[in-house]
């Protein structure tokens, strides 16, 4: 039993890291990436749709993105909703294809971004803590409902912690690295 509940939490704090990692692809570096316009939804007929489900989007160089609608009628409502993300990007287009420069960061905007990095992690640290509140639970209930020994369920809270720390330790260098990144000029 007590495996079960550790086998269950291993899988909850896998997914939370993944979560994690898809959160920290949407802070934008100083180069181009297509992780950053994941959260951009397109108005497509009356369906806020993702950017990347009407457009085909490259990255031709490290300064820019250019998506090319597969209906060239959803250029101006690619630019409006590129212009309404809080990405601070400044979509032109040529009548084909919407061109996004990645502008330099500035000193402020890089610091904005580093304290966003910070709340994404402390959201995934978070995150990692509810997951441990609800293995230990499930290992007291377990005691108390006499299904465990003592022991057992000390040697599995231990396992819950060891975990824990494992991946907010992950979540720590991941979002040391990303801070580093931003900060680099």
């Amino acid at each position: 039993m007590v495996n079960d509940i550790l086998k269950s939490l291993q899988g909850d704090l896998d997914k939370g890291i993944d979560a994690f990692k898809r959160d920290l692809t949407k802070v934008r570096t100083g180069r181009a990436n297509l992780g950053i316009l994941d959260g951009v939804r397109v108005d497509y007929y009356g369906t806020p749709t993702p950017l990347n489900q009407v457009a085909t989007l490259t990255v031709p160089d490290p300064t820019l993105i250019v998506a090319q609608p597969w209906d060239v009628t959803l250029i101006p409502k690619i630019e409006k909703a590129i212009r309404g993300s809080d990405l601070g990007l400044n979509p032109a287009n040529d009548g084909k294809v919407v061109r996004v420069p990645i502008p330099p960061l500035t000193e402020e905007r890089r610091k904005q971004l580093a304290r966003k990095v910070h709340e994404i992690a402390e959201h995934g640290r978070t995150a990692i803590r509810l997951e441990r509140r609800d293995a230990n639970e499930a290992l007291k209930k377990l005691l108390k409902e006499k299904k465990i020994s003592e022991d057992d369920e000390k040697r599995g809270l231990d396992l819950v912690q060891k975990q824990t720390d494992l991946h907010i330790q992950q979540i720590d260098e991941m979002s040391k690295h990303k801070e580093d990144e931003i900060l680099k000029i």
